[in-house]
């Protein structure tokens, strides 16, 4: 049988003990049984408890209350001047914190309160603290995307997708920091279809949810169908009040991924590497210029991208024990599937094909080449001599170059890495006035040391060329060698590439 608390057992003996006292003997028994039953007493000891008077406990326990308001004055003080440590902190703090402030005046203490603040535990510190930190509140940091709002947010997996019409679309952030993410620099907001690939692309001047919801506003009104779903990342520029309030007010579907699962936006992550990347590189990019300029390239890559690059799209995956297998279908662009999806409609088709009549893909893709070599100019900080360098050629004369264009092997701007700076000395050279005297000093006794070039120097010249410019000399020394050495050699070898088959023998003796 289970045991029965303390608290339930003086509980059972106010009930029964009334009773008991007012049975008869035989009723007695039988109550004294059931309580011994319960409670597991001894007898004896049960029925001595039956038979005794219920105490009259009192409400409140007596005042033993150690450390008065004095103390408690001096402690709110001692607590103060810690910054508000925690007991555990301050207890050891306390000694060294009293006599710091007395020695400054600042505190002048009884020797009673001083001896109970020396004494005072931990425990107790926090306990007499209590009403005073329950009135200072901690202020905490709410974050910028909290649980309550996360999980408003209903998550999408890669495999919830199934075949969604076009208009259900994944989108990323893609920075372009450059190799250091210090300071203000330009985002890539990407988004890509679902059925059928289609991606838009726009800057960012900075990562900020309001600036991202504008931006978002002008690319649905670039694209050939409404938005209906936006699937985004954790990103707290994603996760936010502004972006899910207007999703909800516009009627799009709102949803994120898993955290730390990228496999959940496969195809917002693969168009982040074979469009932006590709397009735009690693370079670092900042300020209104820079996001013109990138503003300017997505203009003419979106027609490009969605009009004149295919792309797979895997229909079928299955896994035969260790090995996958995959199946896609026939390469497309995403303007070709989307002609070719039933649920698109007559009118989006109408004005799509207009649109890709008139789109000359040899134009898109010389203003593309143009707004990278701008990118790479503003990026690198280069001195244009010629500003028409940065000028879209003529079209005859970049269809021209298309056909040689392999030879100068990559030809995106873009993808060119910076050019390394050449580096420089990083103070004056000190032996710039006397370089001409010591290498004749060297060429009249080659075989002088660098210690002794150094002193002849400072003979000449005292209290001016100290004894650490020693090893200064001796790299100048040894290149100086080696230029000698480089001389002779070549010298005689061209005597003897010279000389006649008779002569040789003597050119090698006078040597």
């Amino acid at each position: 049988m289970r045991k029965v608390s303390m608290a339930t057992r003086r509980e059972l003996i106010e009930a029964v003990g009334e009773r008991y006292r007012s049975a008869d003997r035989a009723s007695k028994g039988k109550v004294l049984d059931e309580f011994v039953a319960i409670t597991g007493f001894h007898r004896k000891h049960a029925m001595r408890l039956l038979r005794a008077e219920p105490l009259i406990r009192e409400t409140t326990r007596p005042e033993r209350r150690i450390y008065n308001e004095a103390v408690r004055g001096a402690l709110l003080v001692l607590w103060e001047a810690s910054d508000r440590l925690c007991g555990k902190r301050l207890r050891p703090l306390i000694p060294i914190l009293i006599e710091a402030m007395e020695g400054h005046g600042h505190l002048d203490l009884d020797p009673a309160i001083k001896g109970s603040l020396l004494q005072m535990s931990p425990a107790t510190i926090d306990r007499v603290l209590q009403t005073a930190k329950g009135n200072s509140h901690k202020v905490r940091r709410r974050g910028v995307a909290g649980s309550e709002l996360r999980r408003s947010v209903p998550i999408r997996t890669f495999s919830d997708w199934g075949d969604p019409a076009p208009g259900h679309m994944e989108a990323d952030l893609v920075s372009h920091s450059g190799p250091v993410a210090k300071g203000s620099w330009t985002w890539t907001l990407t988004l890509t279809d679902i059925a059928t690939g289609w991606t838009e692309c726009a800057p960012l001047l900075v990562r900020e949810q309001t600036l991202l919801v504008e931006v978002l506003k002008e690319l649905r009104k670039l694209m050939p169908f409404p938005l209906l779903g936006f699937d985004s990342d954790n990103d707290s520029v994603f996760i936010n009040e502004t972006v899910r309030d207007y999703c909800a007010t516009t009627e799009i579907a709102f949803t994120r991924c898993r955290p730390y699962r990228k496999n959940d936006q496969a195809w917002v992550e693969q168009k982040n590497g074979s469009v932006v990347r590709r397009l735009v590189g690693y370079r670092r990019f900042e300020g209104l210029e820079a996001a013109g300029l990138l503003a300017e390239l997505y203009a003419a890559a979106r027609l490009f991208v969605n009009f004149f690059q295919p792309s797979f799209k895997l229909a079928e995956k299955r896994r035969d024990g260790a090995k996958v297998h995959k199946r896609y279908h026939a390469p497309a662009t995403p303007f070709q599937r989307l002609m070719d999806d039933p649920r698109t409609s007559e009118q989006t088709r109408e004005r799509l094909r207009d649109l890709a009549a008139r789109l000359d893909p040899v134009r898109l893709l010389r203003d593309i080449r143009t707004a990278q070599q701008k990118l790479v100019v503003l990026a690198d900080a280069v001195v244009l001599a010629d500003p028409t360098e940065t000028s879209p050629p003529p079209l005859g004369a970049f269809l021209s170059s298309l056909k040689v264009l392999w030879h100068n092997g990559e030809a995106r701007p873009t993808a060119v890495d910076k050019a390394p700076r050449k580096r420089e000395r990083r103070r004056p050279d000190p032996l710039l006035q006397v370089t001409d005297q010591l290498k004749a000093w060297f060429e009249d006794e080659p075989w002088r040391t660098g210690r002794e070039l150094l002193e002849k120097l400072q003979a000449e010249q005292p209290n001016i060329y100290p004894d650490g410019l020693l090893r200064t000399i001796q790299r100048r020394l040894k290149g100086w060698r080696t230029e000698h050495a480089r001389a002779l050699v070549f010298s005689h070898s061209s005597g003897l590439a010279s000389a006649a088959p008779g002569d040789t023998e003597t050119i090698l003796t006078a040597m």
